[in-house]
C-alpha cells in the first residue's frame, strides 16, 4: 500500500540558508502517513511512536518548491509497520528515507496493530 501527497514547501520550513530545515521532512512524511492510515480505515492514527528513522538528503529544497511525498508500506509486523519514502521535485528524488512505527497500548507497551490487513504491503 502506498500514498502520495503533494506539498508546497512553506517558508517556515526553511533555515537561514534558504533551504529546508532537516527536520521538516519528517513532518511532511507524517502527514502522508496519517492520510495513508485513514485511507486504510485506521481512524485513530495514534499512538504510533517512532522506533527507528533514517533519511538521506540528495538535493536541496527551498520555500515555494512543490514536492511529492510518496510513502510505501515496506514491512508489517504484529505491532509495527516499516515505511519507505521519497520526496521528489519535478520527478527528481531530493530526499529519501524510512521509518518504523510501533502501535502501543495505554501503558506504552507494544500492542497488536489495529487493522493489520489494511496496511499490508500486498494490498
Amino acid at each position: 500500500m502506498s500514498h502520495t501527497l503533494t506539498h508546497r514547501v512553506p517558508f517556515a520550513d526553511t533555515d537561514a540558508s534558504g533551504r529546508i530545515h532537516w527536520s521538516s521532512v519528517f513532518r511532511w512524511v507524517e502527514l502522508a502517513e496519517h492520510e495513508l492510515l485513514r485511507a486504510a480505515g485506521v481512524v485513530d492514527v495514534g499512538p504510533f511512536p517512532r522506533r527507528a528513522a533514517e533519511v538521506s538528503y540528495l538535493r536541496g529544497l527551498a520555500a515555494g518548491d512543490e514536492v511529492e511525498i510518496r510513502l510505501d508500506v515496506v514491512r508489517t509486523g504484529r505491532t509495527s509497520v516499516t515505511y519507505g519514502w521519497q520526496v521528489t521535485r519535478d520527478g527528481e528524488v531530493c530526499v529519501e528515507g524510512g521509518h518504523t512505527v510501533v502501535h502501543v497500548d495505554g501503558d506504552g507497551r507494544p500492542a497488536p496493530w489495529p487493522v493489520p490487513a489494511a496496511v499490508s504491503p500486498g494490498r
